[in-house]
């Protein structure tokens, strides 16, 4: 089955991608906004990239810099529109699948398209944001709809935004509810993984942007300063504004670090020499960050919007849910009784390494992965037998 894949460059879609090398479907990749970059993660894949410029002008930045309006113009002829390379794209490789991760991104964008090529199916990646956020916009929300009427199959990380979907009028077929990269290798991060008594970390993801509310969790930390003063608190993805906010309100702490952008490995690694992780914000799907957490045997505190995180995390049990992100009361009355109560976080750690690692385990999400797709070439066959 051929399957052509369209995102942004994104390490998500490189890491689902993965789950079918060797599987003897044959895999293309778009990036959507050219970044003009090969990915050697995924060079089993045929990759089209570097389709946006008719020719390399060289000094690129300097004229972005210094000229822009002449940039601008040159831009303007020298660019390729994306629908048209991806139209063109399509009539070459005449995929079976075009499977789009995101919706604002990759799929509204090629609506037009897909609707002139009925016969392929189409199949959507609902990530974080997609749905849950965006529907409280018309113009956006109405696009959307006007894509799920005509989506074949959908997969997402959260149940939650299934059932958006359908009420935004999805009448395909769900394909399941998994991480939004695929699963971990849980044998690569074992070794990372710190014992609990060892562990005094209070590890917080940093955002403070659109929907992410990392502050939030800092003012928490200041009604309870004497609470956490034995431990030491990371702040990582942070940004100017909670830079800011610690230099000027937590100066006086001598606990506290902060971190901007760091990779992927060093997250995991923080994740398992961590007691506790805190994730806030006003709007997501199932945080990968979460994930990461139950992985490396952290016991998470994480916002729920829309119910997403309630998903896995029942709240008292195997971590604690933060209804109002906005509440800095409530965010530190979870710390305070995590922290005081050794048991709680204990039982929440079993549990979650117990009954919910196990089933985050790559392998285990390959095989119920590719059968979705063995379930869309099955399809396919039977429909192409039948006209």
């Amino acid at each position: 089955m051929k399957i052509l894949m369209l995102s942004v460059l994104s390490h998500h879609c490189f890491n689902w991608a993965l789950q079918l090398k060797d599987s003897g479907h044959e895999v293309y990749w778009m990036d959507v906004y050219d970044s003009n970059t090969y990915i050697q993660k995924i060079d089993f894949a045929t990759q089209i990239v570097s389709w946006k410029n008719r020719v390399e002008i060289p000094g690129k930045y300097y004229l972005r810099k210094h000229l822009p309006g002449l940039n601008y113009l040159m831009d303007k002829i020298n660019n390729r529109k994306f629908l048209d390379v991806f139209e063109t794209k399509l009539q070459e490789i005449k995929p079976d699948v075009v499977q789009s991760f995101e919706m604002h991104s990759a799929c509204i964008p090629i609506l037009s398209v897909m609707k002139k090529n009925p016969e392929i199916t189409w199949v959507y990646s609902s990530w974080g944001n997609d749905l849950y956020f965006f529907q409280r916009d018309s113009a956006k929300k109405e696009a959307m709809q006007n894509v799920l009427h005509h989506v074949d199959y959908m997969f997402a990380d959260c149940t939650r935004d299934f059932h958006l979907a359908k009420k935004l009028g999805f009448k395909g077929d769900y394909l399941g509810t998994y991480p939004t990269g695929g699963g971990y290798d849980l044998k690569e991060h074992s070794s990372n993984i710190f014992a609990h008594k060892s562990k005094s970390t209070i590890l917080i993801k940093g955002y403070q942007h659109r929907f992410g509310r990392a502050k939030k969790i800092l003012e928490a930390l200041l009604l309870i300063k004497k609470v956490v003063e034995n431990n030491k608190v990371i702040v990582f993805g942070a940004n100017e504004e909670i830079q800011s906010f610690v230099d000027s309100e937590m100066s006086d702490w001598n606990n506290v670090r902060v971190l901007s952008a760091i990779g992927r490995d060093e997250v995991m690694k923080l994740m398992g020499e961590s007691i506790i992780y805190i994730g806030n914000s006003i709007s997501d799907g199932m945080p990968n960050t979460l994930l990461e957490a139950i992985i490396m045997e952290a016991f998470p505190i994480q916002s729920n919007p829309g119910g997403a995180t309630s998903e896995l995390i029942q709240h008292g049990k195997n971590g604690f849910l933060i209804e109002n992100p906005l509440n800095e009361n409530e965010i530190a009355g979870h710390i305070k009784v995590a922290l005081q109560d050794k048991n709680i976080i204990r039982k929440g750690i079993e549990f979650n390494t117990i009954y919910l690692k196990p089933k985050l385990e790559r392998d285990y999400v390959q095989k119920q992965v590719l059968e979705s797709y063995s379930l869309i070439e099955q399809q396919l066959t039977e429909k192409s037998g039948s006209l």
